[in-house]
């Protein structure tokens, strides 16, 4: 017995020695960190993160691989503590939500041929695009459905997935399981930054509206009814739409595809009586607000363009002021429209629901007279400059500040027709951008009077150009250094100067090659306007992290730089100044000015939270190739409803009353129904079956 306990004591020591030594050599180290977020997960480990399971994203976040409300399923308290473990601040952040991008499923597509196959979206994916003839269509095979870890989607009657917002999460595991990218997540500030690509599904209105308004979405609204609704889609994009409901130039019913069938859809009629709708209940639509940012932002011009850019900023979580040089806001659309096609009290109806956003607006401040861009950037973190173009500049010109009101920046016609002969030449060092032959003579002339150095930047190459090569070859044998193929693609300055420029060659595709750097101190613009620009202050790197170095922090002026809105749907290059395309004048159109300031608050957003500022890859342009028809069918005929209008004689009387009355209910409601709800190539057949 004696033995036995003394053997079965010594295997116990040999073991307990061996597993010692063991722990010793295979011992594995848990961050407690690691441990502390993962018990504060709610482990679940429903991969709605993008991590397999609660204990990789734990793991994840502690190596600061991911941030501490990557969780999709705990909800705010959790990120809350995750944060206090981290030892980070935790910040709001906007909700997120799935949404489908088809409009037509497999029952009533044209189809390519019958699938079969594995039930598997992924699948049919691989077969020649899926069974769908539309290329960007949904396959209706309900992959998204099958990979959510919430149960927040299903398959509805028309093949379409269904999204139920009370249990998405925002999770993105059905944009990541999609292969047509039909599903995707979206959020009110996704939607004011959103620009058309080509691998959506849209409709040819869409596409030519200048502010990007989802025009089908908003008539879909109207003809079930739902007219606030209808206003909250149309406000995504323009906060306008009374006003451009009544002096738009509806390019959008020029594209539309009823125009195969009869006539266009009253498209701007139907935006006009979703918003006077809106008006006469007295309920102020306003589309939700991020969360706060703690940033703020001046925009320089109360006219369309600066107010759209104002309310979409805020919208975007931004503090944002406009600064108008006139006792009124609103531009020429107060001193340009008269009353009976533009009332009054629907212009003040429409600045009022700016305001009431939370805009702030300071009136009778003229920019380089009250304050300037120095000031601004040492209160604001951005400033965006929407003054107008010649045509708005005329009405200001009784004081002639408005010529020098960028730091280094002028008009070079203002400068030409208010020069002196034999006056003081304006800079030592001196850049032209454009101005075609009167840009070379002027650049000649600079030098003459006693000019360092003077450059032109050309947008296009050489020969494309109409000037005249004798004076190009005389400019250059003066010592005039022109840039052909090349943009202007930023200024910096300190304070009230302008100090350096950067050129880009147009001919260099490579959107992170570095720009050439020249020392320029007078920038003059052959265009019709200023240019529109973003000045941010320079921030520099220090020991305890970014500082904004500005005046009130030290003796020296401020740095800044300037950032350009990315490109517009007209423009043919995606860099630089007045790029070939845009507008360089004043806006023809309210709308391209309210597209305008909805991607200059875009641009704004995307800088200030260190995003590069650029339009899609492939978002949409004039010249882009869509898909789309040439003949519908089957498509009854139906008449398009008419507005009615005063009589002669009551426009006699009372010239200042609105020639247009407006739709009623019902008759928006029937010019409703004739909207197809186009996409690509699909669209809604009124007799037979089909898409």
């Amino acid at each position: 017995m004696l033995i036995a306990i003394l053997a079965i004591g010594g295997i116990g020591l040999i073991g307990g020695l061996g597993l010692a030594i063991a722990s010793r050599i295979f011992y594995v180290y848990v961050d407690p960190i690691i441990l502390a977020v993962e018990d504060a997960l709610p482990g679940a480990n429903c991969g709605g993160c993008g991590f397999p399971g609660c204990s990789a994203a734990a793991e994840a976040i502690a190596k600061g691989e991911a941030p501490p409300n990557i969780c999709v399923g705990g909800g705010p308290g959790v990120h809350i503590e995750v944060a206090a473990i981290m030892g980070v601040e935790h910040k709001e952040m906007e909700p997120e939500i799935a949404k489908s991008g088809c409009s037509y499923g497999i029952e009533s597509a044209d189809l390519k041929y019958i699938y079969n196959g594995f039930n598997d979206c992924r699948a049919a994916m691989l077969l020649n695009g899926g069974s769908k003839v539309c290329p960007v269509g949904c396959l209706g095979l309900g992959t998204c459905v099958r990979a959510c870890p919430f149960g927040a989607l299903s398959i509805g009657p028309d093949n379409l997935p269904v999204v139920n917002p009370h249990l998405c999460t925002g999770c993105g595991t059905c944009e990541r399981v999609c292969p047509k990218h039909i599903i995707t997540l979206t959020s009110n500030s996704r939607r004011i930054q959103n620009e058309y690509t080509t691998e959506e599904c849209t409709a040819p209105c869409q596409r030519s509206c200048p502010a990007g308004i989802d025009i089908p979405g908003y008539i879909y609204h109207i003809r079930e009814g739902n007219f606030l609704e209808a206003v909250r889609v149309i406000k995504e994009s323009n906060p306008f739409p009374s006003v451009c409901g009544r002096i738009c130039v509806q390019p959008c019913e020029f594209e539309c595809r009823r125009n195969l069938v009869d006539e266009p859809v009253a498209i701007n009629g139907l935006k006009r009586f979703a918003a006077d709708y809106e008006r006469n209940s007295g309920k102020r639509v306003q589309i939700p607000r991020a969360p706060e940012t703690g940033q703020k932002i001046a925009v320089v011009g109360g006219g369309a363009e600066g107010l759209t850019a104002a309310y979409f900023l805020n919208r975007l979580g931004h503090d944002s002021t406009v600064f108008e040089a006139s006792s009124r806001l609103g531009g020429l659309l107060t001193t340009a429209i008269p009353e009976n096609r533009l009332p009054r009290e629907v212009l003040e109806w429409e600045i009022d629901g700016i305001l009431d956003a939370g805009v702030k607006a300071v009136t009778n401040q003229r920019l380089a007279q009250e304050f300037n861009i120095e000031s601004l950037l040492i209160e604001f973190d951005a400033v965006f400059v929407a003054t107008g173009g010649w045509d708005t500049q005329l009405s200001e010109k009784d004081t002639g500040a408005y010529s020098q009101a960028l730091p280094g920046v002028r008009i070079l016609l203002d400068y030409m027709l208010n020069s002196d002969a034999g006056s003081k030449i304006p800079g030592k060092n001196i850049m032209i951008s454009g101005g075609g032959n009167a840009g070379i003579r002027a650049a000649v002339s600079f030098l003459k009077e006693g000019a360092e150095k003077v450059y032109i930047v050309f947008g296009r190459a050489e020969e494309l150009i109409s000037i005249n090569r004798e004076e190009v070859k005389n400019a250059e044998e003066e010592g005039v250094h022109i840039y052909f193929d090349s943009a202007v693609t930023k200024l910096f300055g300190r304070g009230p100067d302008l100090m350096n420029v950067e050129i880009s060659s147009l001919s260099e595709k490579n959107e992170e090659e570095a720009g050439e750097i020249v020392a320029v101190d007078t920038f003059f613009t052959g265009a019709g306007r200023f240019p529109e620009l973003i000045y941010t202050p320079v921030r520099v790197e220090k020991n305890d992290g970014e500082e904004k170095v500005n005046s009130s922090e030290s003796d020296m002026p401020v740095m800044w730089e300037t950032v350009i809105p990315y490109r517009s749907a007209t423009a043919k290059e995606d860099k630089g100044l007045f790029r070939p395309g845009e507008v360089i004048s004043d806006y023809k159109a309210v709308v391209e000015a309210i597209g305008a300031g909805r991607r200059a608050a875009a641009s704004i957003n995307k800088a200030l939270t260190r995003v590069p500022v650029e339009a899609p890859y492939d978002m949409i342009r004039e010249n882009s190739r869509i898909l789309s028809l040439d003949k519908l069918e089957p498509v009854s005929i139906m008449p398009r409803q008419k507005m009615a209008e005063i009589t002669m004689e009551e426009r006699i009387n009372n010239p200042s009353a609105e020639i247009v009355s407006g739709f009623s209910k019902d008759q928006a409601m029937l010019e409703a129904e004739r909207c197809l709800q186009c996409g690509l190539i699909c669209y809604r057949r009124i007799e037979g079956e089909g898409n």
